[in-house]
């Protein structure tokens, strides 16, 4: 039962004008269970029922009469607080996430419409870091809830695989490249030529033009460029494809920037055709200073293309191509302009879905404080960070639990979650200064935290005989589960649909991270309060169907953010 909706129904009738969804709006969870589970504000009808709040919140406590879900109400100060009948919400929540056909918390409220999400997007030649990693979980996590919601989402890799850059990774590869060696250490070979490439140029200005050269080669289909470009392009993907399968993280499209070369030209004529494009010096530019904003480069003097340019051009072939509903970007916030700017071009070449393009912005990651860099070799490569978790988590496990089944899967499945749960822990707009010891950290409102209760509640149903998770919820009596402990963790579990539709509409993963968290630390309450595999048969069931519950929302709550649920660790 929605509640919020229920006693919002049963309220609207006392008053003329306000309909029954804003009254569940304006519904809040008291921070203390004393002032009820839920309660009504009445200020904000003060004006419009032109009466004070207490006198307002008097009157409805009054005449509010009886209802199913509601045990008593209570005015105070302007408020009315509902307290809810204990036993009819362990019913129903039990029922509701046990018996449901479909996961609990999920909807159909996209279905037939399609979202395409924009993420991770690494360079190619360029290690992947910690860096990447934001755009890469963040992304992965809004895929995750918007699919959970019903809708079709396409998840698209824009690699950064054109420009500049790869003139001047081909002017280093013939001045101090060797073959074997970057054959033989891949993309860190890369990375040392590129940064070398940055050290000698500050020095001999000669090399940009060499590399800004190079690139016009490639853009017009030079056979040597194109035969570089592509060798580096292969050994950078097979370096990606293996963090992302330890991160456990795939995309539906891998169509990078390159991609549109073909594609560019018809959108620079359109350009030109509405009269947008205005030559500068030899290059062209889109004027938008009426909005603020500085011009936006779409071709370079030597004609070849930019960021503004390849973004533009994606964004049309996506629409005509997936029809989204909404195309979202996940990048860090410091390219905030870039899309403004791109965003307002759309516009102003006349396409109304131009508001179906959102931004979602977040923080920027540092190194102690210094931003990363990868031309200065100022970076935390993912992979290490990812496999000393994973280290260290397994050195966790010989020493706590050295009979362990599957040592190395839990694990990858603790370490790689304890990453992916530190970086989407805190609002995704805050800044992140990289700390080995506080990423390492599994204690506290963790990830390894989250899973570890979750593989304890598989191990009550172990020894409780029900391994399979069946639970019937039919047989279990719900007023056995009217304590405070029971009740704080089904009020929990009460939350999840409204936290991921919240998630959803925020494009905010870090809801569903710190909802976990909680509904964990709610559950071990219980769990040490009251002892759940005892002797009263009728007991054990009640408890033992919360258990369950728990385990059924912490592994689908785990799964929308992307960390693994172990069943033992």
């Amino acid at each position: 039962m929605n509640y919020k909706l229920a006693i919002a129904e049963h309220l609207q009738s006392q008053m003329e004008g306000v309909d029954a969804a804003q009254i569940a709006d304006l519904l809040e969870y008291p921070p203390n269970p004393a002032m009820g589970d839920l309660s009504l504000p009445c200020f904000r009808l003060s004006k419009l029922l032109r009466k004070p709040p207490n006198a307002i919140a008097d009157r409805l406590k009054e005449n509010f009469g009886s209802h199913p879900a509601v045990e008593k109400v209570e005015s105070a100060s302007g408020y009315v607080n509902f307290y809810l009948d204990r036993t009819r919400l362990a019913h129903d929540m039990l029922d509701a996430v046990l018996q449901a056909e479909a996961p609990f918390g999920s909807q159909n409220i996209g279905q037939g419409r399609n979202i395409v999400i924009d993420f991770s997007s690494p360079n190619i030649a360029k290690p992947f870091h910690v860096g990447h990693l934001r755009s890469t979980v963040i992304g992965k996590a809004i895929y995750n809830i918007y699919e959970f919601m019903g809708y079709h989402c396409i998840g698209v890799n824009h690699l950064g695989d054109w420009g500049t850059q790869f003139g001047k990774l081909i002017v280093a590869y013939q001045q101090w490249g060797d073959k074997s060696k970057v054959e033989a250490d891949g993309i860190d070979e890369l990375l040392r030529l590129y940064v070398k490439f940055h050290d000698e140029a500050d020095h001999r200005p000669g090399l940009e033009d060499e590399a800004r050269a190079w690139f016009v080669r490639l853009e017009r289909g030079d056979e040597e460029a194109l035969a570089l470009w592509e060798w580096f392009k292969e050994i950078s993907l097979n370096d990606f494809n293996r963090i992302y399968e330890l991160l456990g993280v795939s995309f539906d499209s891998y169509a990078g920037e390159s991609f549109y070369n073909d594609k560019m030209d018809a959108v620079v004529q359109e350009l030109k055709d509405k009269e947008l494009l205005e030559e500068d010096e030899g290059a062209m530019l889109v004027r938008l200073d009426e909005y603020g904003m500085p011009p936006a480069l779409i071709l370079k003097k030597d004609g070849s293309s930019l960021y503004h340019t390849r973004d533009i051009t994606a964004a049309i072939y996506r629409k005509n191509t997936y029809d989204f509903e909404k195309a979202i970007y996940v990048t860090g916030s410091a390219q905030s302009l870039h899309f403004q700017q791109w965003f307002k071009i759309i516009e102003m070449m006349g396409y109304d879905w131009a508001k179906d393009l959102v931004h979602v912005p977040f923080g920027q990651v540092s190194l102690e404080g210094a931003k990363l860099s990868t031309r200065k070799g100022n970076v935390i490569m993912l992979e290490e960070l990812l496999r000393q978790a994973i280290g260290k988590t397994k050195a966790i496990i010989e020493s706590k639990n050295p009979d362990l089944e599957n040592k190395d899967e839990v694990a990858r499945m603790v370490g790689v979650g304890a990453i992916v749960f530190n970086d989407l822990s805190t609002n995704r707009i805050k800044d992140i200064v990289f700390s080995w010891d506080e990423v390492l950290n599994f204690d506290g409102e963790t990830g390894p935290y989250v899973q570890y209760t979750y593989a304890r509640g598989c191990s009550l149903m172990r020894k409780a005989g029900e391994a399979d998770g069946a639970v019937d919820p039919a047989l279990v009596d719900a007023s056995l589960l009217v304590n405070e402990e029971a009740q704080n963790v089904l009020k929990q579990l009460y939350l999840f649909p409204e936290k991921v539709e919240q998630a959803m509409h925020k494009l905010e993963p870090s809801l569903i991270s710190r909802y976990l968290v909680d509904l964990a630390q709610s559950f071990n309450r219980f769990y040490h309060n009251c002892p759940i595999l005892v002797e009263d048969q009728a007991l054990r069931a009640a408890r033992l169907a919360l258990v369950e519950s728990v385990r059924a929302v912490l592994r689908t709550g785990m799964n929308l953010i992307g960390l693994e649920a172990p069943e033992k660790i």
